[in-house]
């Protein structure tokens, strides 16, 4: 009778995807590229917080955060290398490349370590990758827009951190979107390194280079920059399609206040660091059904519910959600 229970306990567990090892001694890194952007604070603050949790409460003994000094693809490859030198289990990546690191995950992985990579995400084979449609934002960016401005017309588009999965999905949606709907044409593009400052500049730059703009197609961190831009270039103000970062809704806030001003905001939540966490935790915890691609959604605003979300984001903060272990595995959950 007890071998018959010990049995059906160990089939629920199965069934159920929960592993049975521990991972109280286990030690997990976080391996980040960039840290110059609102966006990138939150994801850091959302990954510490969850963690030092986790560590508190004995779920792993370790999960430490490495940021790399410049933007260098070398310099993180080196930081990679030098974890797995250090004995970690896992290692967490928020990646400058999708393949240019990929020598150094192979050799995590064939050192027995575990590598989730997200956001930022690396196509080695042997890591796990928490993924974010972005093709599909950059696609719906435009069509979004085809809505505010039926007419079409010139668009600027402001590129994210050059050499990232990120910068270049959402760039290929967005011509896919023009494609499409060719009312629309792109008459400039700048790189804003997802930093409304860095896009200021740069809009402010190209600006008088450009005939009349109707609209802004962008990565998110860069639309109040742009705002910024063409009120201090006297232009008329287009259509910006926001990145859920405070300040660019609190601009779209006063906008739509003053005449009823009309667009979109998208962009991936800062807290999906820690899903990947719980990813690599859950690898970690013996657990072998976990896709090594894990499709997550964006998270978008309207016309209709930006402002009900606004007083929750912290001034210069991003709009975002932190994962918890159920979640986390849910997540997976959809995804088998």
């Amino acid at each position: 009778m007890k071998k018959t229970a010990m049995l059906g306990a160990l089939a629920l567990v199965l069934m159920s995807g929960t592993a049975m090892a521990d991972t109280s001694g286990k030690k997990i890194a976080f391996s980040n590229n960039y840290a110059g952007n609102s966006w990138r604070q939150a994801m850091l603050k959302s990954y510490a917080a969850v963690t030092e949790q986790a560590v508190k409460d004995g779920v792993v003994a370790a999960a430490d955060i490495f940021t790399t000094a410049d933007k260098e693809v070398p310099t993180q490859a080196a930081q990679i290398q030098n974890l797995i030198l250090q004995g970690y289990d896992a290692i967490v990546i928020n990646a400058g490349s999708p393949d240019a690191l990929n020598g150094a995950v192979k050799q995590a992985c064939d050192a027995g370590i575990v590598v989730v990579s997200f956001d930022g995400i690396v196509t080695e084979p042997c890591a796990y990758r928490v993924v974010v449609d972005f093709k599909a934002m950059g696609l719906e960016e435009v069509e979004q827009m085809a809505k505010f401005q039926p007419q079409g017309g010139n668009l600027l588009e402001i590129r994210g951190l050059a050499g990232t999965s990120i910068d270049e999905e959402i760039h290929q949606g967005i011509l896919e979107g023009v494609a499409k709907h060719p009312e629309f044409k792109i008459v400039g593009s700048v790189t804003g390194d997802w930093d409304q400052t860095t896009a200021q500049k740069a809009v402010a730059t190209i600006l008088p280079s450009l005939p009349d703009v109707v609209g802004v197609v962008d990565q998110g961190g860069d639309g109040y920059g742009a705002a910024q831009a063409f009120a201090a270039a006297g232009k008329p103000r287009p259509t910006i399609i926001m990145g859920n970062r405070q300040d660019e809704l609190q601009y779209w806030k006063e906008q739509k206040e003053l005449d009823g001003y009309q667009t979109w905001s998208a962009s991936i939540a800062p807290g999906v660091s820690s899903l990947a966490f719980w990813v690599a935790q859950q690898v970690l915890d013996g657990r072998s059904d976990i896709p090594h691609d894990l499709m997550v959604p964006y998270l978008a605003f309207t016309q209709d519910d930006f402002e009900a979300v606004l007083p929750t984001i912290e001034k210069g903060g991003v709009a975002s959600h932190e994962y918890t272990l159920d979640e986390s595995k849910a997540a997976i959950a959809a995804n088998m």
